[in-house]
């Protein structure tokens, strides 16, 4: 192994641990999520933001049918062929970012301005974000992709995923983000919209 080899080892090793020891001591100021409840989401008023701005209670979105982008949007014909239909919902319409995010994502896009999506504990990353590792590279990998962010809007809160079922069957799956660009996992979405009955 040679005493290159060693160094890279050290190197390494110190490397991981920078990254574990800055990770821990910035999830110490992470708000803890609380999980969401049927009743707090369907209650959350929503606003259209194509055509004629409609408000409308979410729960009414899953009554008969159901709810990050492109990677979503993939799964657009698989849930189709479920009749489980695809919802974004965003906190803010700031300039042109929806228009901006209508390209990666397929399915209705819903504004959240009470963020009741984002709670029932909100939660904010804030400028502790920058101190992890994972947000760089999920950034990079975003950006690789030709994902451009912005730097319009609030920017610090934290979002999710949610495949809820229809009527009262309630929430099949609820992913949080941990840090910015925590993907939800794809096969995990696909499971839960299987379940809807």
């Amino acid at each position: 192994m040679g005493l290159i080899g060693l160094i890279r080892d050290a190197v390494d090793a110190v490397g991981g641990l920078i990254v574990a020891v800055t990770s821990f001591l910035t999830d110490r100021f992470l708000t803890p999520p609380l999980r969401a409840s049927l009743a707090h989401l369907e209650e959350t008023e929503l606003r259209t933001l194509t055509g004629d701005a409609r408000r409308l209670k979410a729960g009414s979105l899953w009554e008969k049918e159901v709810s990050e982008a492109a990677e979503l949007s993939s799964l657009k014909p698989q849930l189709d062929e479920l009749g489980v239909p695809l919802y974004a919902v965003v906190k803010e319409d700031v300039g042109t970012e929806v228009q901006n995010f209508r390209p990666y994502f397929k399915g209705e896009i819903f504004l959240d301005e009470k963020k009741g999506f984002y709670g029932p504990r909100e939660r904010k990353l804030g400028l502790l974000a920058f101190l992890r590792a994972g947000v760089w590279m999920n950034g990079l990998r975003a950006f690789k992709k030709g994902f451009m962010g912005n730097i319009l809007g609030e920017g610090f809160i934290l979002g999710g995923v949610f495949v809820i079922g229809r009527g009262q069957q309630g929430l099949l799956l609820e992913h949080r983000e941990i840090e910015f660009g925590d993907k939800v996992n794809i096969d995990d979405v696909i499971q839960a919209a299987r379940r809807i009955s």
